[in-house]
């Protein structure tokens, strides 16, 4: 880990992001990594499912938005838009989330996810809505 987890966050993990096993290792808001394991999230075929991907895409696009708009504002995704690129069977997989876009309402990132050994496995477009501190 680069970057620690700003004190001013809330608890961010959610029981969905919690049965996946989701963790952000790195809080870096211009390269936010995170890891999810392939095991318990694979589809029929053994191989690891898209949703899963999607959230963890999600989940770090999300909490990237969150680093952007600040202390008591909220996120919440409005377009998810995924490629996948390869398949991953067992280990874990690793997701980098950076800006494309990051306005005032707006915050757009791309999300690449790939496995151990490096190889692609999915490429994520996420636009978050920001709303302000209440």
């Amino acid at each position: 880990m680069t970057t620690p987890r700003p004190d001013w966050l809330p608890p961010l993990t959610g029981p969905l992001d919690a049965k996946l096993g989701i963790e952000i290792v790195d809080w870096d808001p211009d390269r936010l990594v995170g890891t999810m394991p392939v095991a318990g999230n694979e589809q029929p075929f053994g191989l690891l499912h898209g949703g899963a991907t999607c959230t963890l895409a999600e989940s770090l696009g999300s909490v990237a938005g969150l680093l952007h708009a600040g202390p008591g504002a909220g996120v919440v995704g409005i377009e998810l838009s995924a490629s996948h690129l390869g398949a991953a069977r067992s280990g874990t997989v690793t997701a980098v989330c950076t800006p494309v876009h990051r306005g005032r309402t707006l915050a757009t990132f791309l999300i690449a996810v790939s496995d151990d050994t490096g190889r692609p496995t999915a490429s994520v477009r996420l636009t978050c809505l920001l709303r302000p501190a209440r």
